[in-house]
């Protein structure tokens, strides 16, 4: 028999395959934008925390929405001068809020509470004043400074607002628990019990606080962080382990982490970035071995992260009792795992591991 010749794929197949991927990442990309549209206050740019009935603003998402503003512009879904006016007023609210720090107010010595009344811009929930969500509100806060440097008047206010914004935030005052940097203080109790040690999603908080003009903590801070890391090797994948995967993307937004090395890094020969692609893998493989059983889960069906869930409650499902959390900070391989996967924690690990997520997007959209 006359062996037959070797079959290439298809030129255009392939193309078209490429077109696919672009097209489905540009539209999951674009509604991604849309939550921001639907959900910012016009007046005060405040973004709420989630959909759910009654919900706050949530600060991080304001910091994540003025991060949003100019990639909307360059893909063409808002104009310029929308992106100017929104963020604009954004940083005109942040700018004049009460920032006495009574329990009534937005802030205070440059930091805003987690959670702010939509309505009124004032503290909501009790909640604190957080070093970790102002760091990811002050990365917003910057992006925007960034991006709009047209010689406008209206964009060199929101230069000069966002400079301000930024200057006052007193890291060196939030530096009250034995060398690191609190969780957060409350205007009831002054700070919180908890500080910041060892590999989070700390580290843009970090960056920020060690590289301010105006209340810098010293370069010890970073010694204090460094002081908590856990090395782990998980699956055959060394790294600094943290079971969700918005730890290991987060700061990602903001700070691109790739060739930066400290002691620790360079110790291990790796970045941060290389740290997020092997905490990306880990959570795939985890997925793959499924030690708990849970229908679907597979090399394209993963993604562990601090999510809302449909408990807390119990069911039975085949005879097994599984016990469902509400919202929790799921992660792998340690848990918690009561079988809910947040899609978008896949989709935001495309930057660090395409090979992986690019495949599982093909399959999901088959």
């Amino acid at each position: 028999m006359k062996a037959s010749a070797p079959t290439h794929p298809d030129k255009h197949a392939v193309q078209d395959a490429d077109l696919d991927i672009e097209a489905l990442i540009d539209r999951a990309q674009h509604r991604a934008f849309s939550y921001f549209e639907s959900t910012t206050d016009p007046v005060s740019g405040l973004v709420l925390d989630s959909t759910q009935p009654d919900s706050p603003c949530s600060i991080t998402g304001v910091g994540m929405a003025l991060t949003a503003y100019p990639i909307a512009v360059e893909r063409g879904w808002m104009t310029r001068l929308q992106g100017v006016a929104i963020t604009l007023k954004t940083l005109r609210f942040l700018a004049d809020a009460d920032m006495s720090g009574s329990p009534q107010a937005t802030g205070h010595r440059g930091f805003y509470y987690h959670f702010l009344d939509m309505r009124t811009g004032t503290r909501a929930w009790k909640s604190e004043l957080s070093s970790i969500d102002t760091s990811f509100l002050i990365g917003g806060v910057l992006a925007a400074a960034a991006y709009f440097v047209r010689d406008t008047t209206h964009e060199a206010e929101i230069r000069a607002t966002a400079a301000m914004i930024e200057a006052r935030v007193d890291w060196a005052w939030m530096r009250n628990c034995d060398g690191a940097i609190c969780h957060g203080w409350k205007p009831e109790r002054g700070f919180l019990r908890y500080h910041w040690s060892g590999y989070s999603e700390g580290l843009l908080m970090m960056a920020l606080a060690l590289g301010s003009a105006h209340h810098a903590v010293p370069a010890s801070t970073w010694d204090d962080w460094l002081e908590g890391y856990r090395w782990r090797r998980i699956y055959g994948h060394e790294h600094l382990a943290a079971g969700p995967l918005f730890i290991h993307q987060y700061s990602h937004m903001w700070i691109d982490f790739r060739g930066i090395q400290d002691a620790t890094m360079r110790e291990h020969g790796i970045d941060y970035f290389e740290n997020s692609r092997r905490a990306t893998l880990v959570q795939r493989e985890y997925a793959i071995r499924n030690p708990k059983h849970f229908k679907d889960y597979c090399q394209n069906c993963w993604g562990l992260t601090a999510c809302d869930g449909p408990g807390p409650r119990e069911i039975e499902v085949d005879g097994r009792k599984r016990r469902l959390f509400g919202y929790a900070a799921r992660g792998a391989p340690y848990g918690p795992d009561d079988g809910t996967v947040a899609p978008w924690a896949s989709v935001a690990s495309l930057p660090f591991a395409p090979e992986v997520v690019i495949r599982r997007c093909s399959t999901s959209c088959a």
